[in-house]
């Protein structure tokens, strides 16, 4: 479905003098900064596919989805998307495409969203029986009936946003890219969207993108994860190897029936690669770096020697590996 190679974009920035004095000179002599905002990132993504695109902000997810939807042209590398080259052939390309940006809006402030999809509709050229049932379908699944007759500007946030994926649907593409699509919304108005999209996903079969601050979104939709920084892909992989790459690893405290010793849990645990510490004269805190390959070994070892009334296992969340990605630099990880 995608298909990045090599993709480069370079911005020449005009770098103002200070002053009146260089306001003047630089009416005559400007001096500009050359800044690559992404730098040599490839990859690829199957049809099917949901997955996340991450960064800080200026790492460069913006504009690699800018060069993805066909706003901008790269300075250098290939894009390839469903068969079209996006800034080439963007006409025919954006109509196999959807776009949700949290910060604009493609619905009209002053009609109401029923009105919109209408408009949107004939812009597609969307066959009309076909194209009821679809419209029914986002209707029903995102629970707008109750004010998809209202103006735009008399709804809320929460419904707004709801109204925007049903926009960016209703010519049913077979991509969908979503930038920061639950942005302020309550909990309940993300976890209906984020049911929508994996319902979507599943039955139509259709690639989502999704760039995202909000790390449970992630959690909730993406098994796959691209990270950005500084315009280079520093990650692409399972979002279990991303945890396994920059977690913290894993706690296991073990609660035993009989005081136990450090010694005795380091004893039964062997060449096993970890940081046994006491809590208390029944508990032990066992730290597991290399957590999904050495878990079961860990329990194992332990259950089988010990008398043990209670387990706990805890684990670093997404945004705490988030944080760590920043704090840390990193090469590449290719999805295998």
């Amino acid at each position: 479905m995608i298909s990045v190679n090599h993709l480069e974009k370079v911005f020449r920035i005009h770098q103002a003098r200070s002053g009146l004095g260089g306001a003047f000179r630089d009416l005559f002599s400007r001096e500009y900064k050359t800044v690559k905002a992404v730098d040599d990132i490839s990859f690829e993504v199957a049809e099917g596919e949901m997955f996340a695109l991450i960064g800080e902000n200026g790492a460069g997810k913006s504009t690699t989805i800018k060069m993805l939807t066909g706003i901008l042209t790269p300075s250098s590398g290939d894009i390839r998307i469903n068969g079209y080259v996006p800034f080439k052939q963007r006409e025919e390309y954006v109509r196999s495409i959807g776009v949700v940006f949290g910060q604009r809006s493609q619905l009209w402030w002053d009609l109401s969203p029923m009105e919109s999809f209408r408009l949107l509709k004939r812009v597609y050229k969307v066959e009309e029986a076909e194209g009821e049932r679809w419209l029914e379908r986002l209707i029903e699944e995102l629970d707008i009936r109750s004010f998809i007759s209202q103006p735009v500007r008399k709804l809320s946030l929460g419904q707004r946003m709801r109204c925007e994926v049903a926009a960016a649907l209703i010519h049913k593409p077979r991509l969908l890219f979503l930038d920061e699509p639950t942005v302020g919304l309550d909990v309940l108005v993300k976890q209906k969207i984020r049911e929508f999209l994996r319902n979507l996903n599943e039955t139509e079969k259709m690639t989502i993108l999704l760039t995202t601050h909000d790390v449970s979104d992630i959690e909730a939709l993406c098994k796959r994860v691209l990270v950005m920084d500084k315009g280079k892909l520093i990650f692409d992989g399972q979002l279990s190897e991303l945890k396994e790459r920059w977690g913290n690893g894993t706690e296991v405290t073990f609660q035993f029936k009989k005081r136990t010793t450090t010694e005795q849990v380091r004893a039964v645990l062997g060449d096993i690669p970890c940081e046994v510490n006491r809590e208390n004269d029944f508990a032990i805190r066992v730290k597991i770096n290399r957590s999904q390959e050495m878990l079961p070994h860990v329990l194992s070892a332990v259950m089988t020697s010990f008398e043990v009334s209670d387990v706990k296992i805890s684990e670093a969340s997404t945004e705490d590996i988030v944080r760590n990605i920043y704090s840390t630099d990193g090469e590449v990880v290719s999805y295998g």
